[in-house]
């Protein structure tokens, strides 16, 4: 199996993304519990995905809020040019 492509995470809606990042949790929360409890016998790469996952989806978040708090800032200066003319 392939690592996930940031691609796609950054093609997911916010609502998607907070589900995505949420699911990707409880999957590592699932591993780790399945590996302390001796049930993996195989498949240790998964973490390496699901860690891997996780990074990415919080990393669109991360540039998703960046963005908006920019893109804020612009509006504040422009409004605040317009008001002194």
């Amino acid at each position: 199996m392939a690592l996930p492509k940031v691609k796609e995470a950054r093609e997911l809606d916010d609502q998607a993304l907070e589900k995505a990042i949420v699911d990707t949790k409880r999957k590592l929360f699932d591993l780790r519990f399945k590996q302390a409890t001796r049930q993996l016998e195989s498949g240790l790469h998964e973490f390496k995905h699901e860690r891997h996952r996780l990074a990415q989806l919080m990393t669109v978040l991360r540039e998703r809020q960046l963005a908006a708090t920019q893109s804020e800032a612009t509006q504040a200066i422009v409004t605040s040019a317009v008001e002194e003319e």
